[in-house]
């Protein structure tokens, strides 16, 4: 694999399995999928409903295994790793924003992006604090450093949440419908923090998205049908 590939997909299959009183049916979400995300790319990933675009998130994440396949983030098969091996990657090399933000209600924004640093422990909780508050002042959050989520509105609470993501500088950011729960300006505010990442900090970014506006603004679109890659273009 190229030095400039993050992460691969190779002849990548997942399957569901369900048991019911006589039979077992299985269903096949994703069907040999190949595919390659190099460094520093903002590739949208888009497709109707049951499609399959978000378990091949999941996948590259490192939060589900395939059936059949071989998956390999940054030279290393994760297919074949432990859950604790997994649980370390996702730590150490994956940042994961939702269409919820899952903030900790009683911690206010700085403690929640702290977090992540102090659970590795990775840094001093002083060192966490100076990092979470980088962050936050880079994502026009620091005068809401000291606000808990309830206090926050959506938009605010997903740009937390995203800054949590970055904590550990992540090799690659992957979202899952982060606009989903949003109204226009603030999904269009959030998109525009995505490109500010990629394009200032060379951030690698996977988004799957149904905003087909979101989606036509990435530098890279690919369109799952059926559990397959229908196109994959370069916008």
């Amino acid at each position: 694999m190229s030095n400039n590939v993050v992460v691969q997909l190779i002849d990548v299959t997942k399957e569901l399995a369900v048991k019911s009183e006589s039979e077992q049916i299985v269903t096949t979400i994703l069907a040999n999928v190949n595919l390659s995300i190099a460094r520093g790319e903002f590739t949208s990933i888009t497709g109707p409903s049951g499609s399959g675009k978000t378990s091949l998130l999941y996948l590259m994440g490192g939060l589900d295994q395939p059936t059949q396949g071989t998956i390999v983030l940054e030279g290393r098969d994760i297919t074949t790793m432990s859950e604790d091996e997994l649980a370390e990657l996702r730590n150490s090399k994956l940042g994961f924003v939702y269409q919820f933000h899952f903030l900790l209600p009683e911690f206010n924004a700085l403690e929640n992006v702290m977090i992540p640093m102090i659970a590795r422990g990775r840094m001093s909780p002083k060192e966490a604090k100076e990092r979470a508050l980088e962050i936050l002042e880079e994502l026009g959050m620091a005068e809401k450093r000291f606000h808990k989520p309830n206090q926050l509105s959506g938009g605010q609470q997903q740009r937390v949440a995203i800054a949590r993501a970055l904590a550990n500088e992540p090799l690659l950011l992957l979202a899952d419908e982060p606009t989903g729960n949003l109204d226009s300006r603030n999904a269009e505010m959030i998109y525009d923090l995505f490109a500010k990442l990629n394009n200032e900090l060379g951030q690698t970014i996977v988004v799957v998205t149904h905003d087909e506006h979101f989606a036509s603004k990435t530098k890279r679109r690919v369109h799952i049908l059926d559990g397959r890659i229908y196109a994959d273009e370069t916008q």
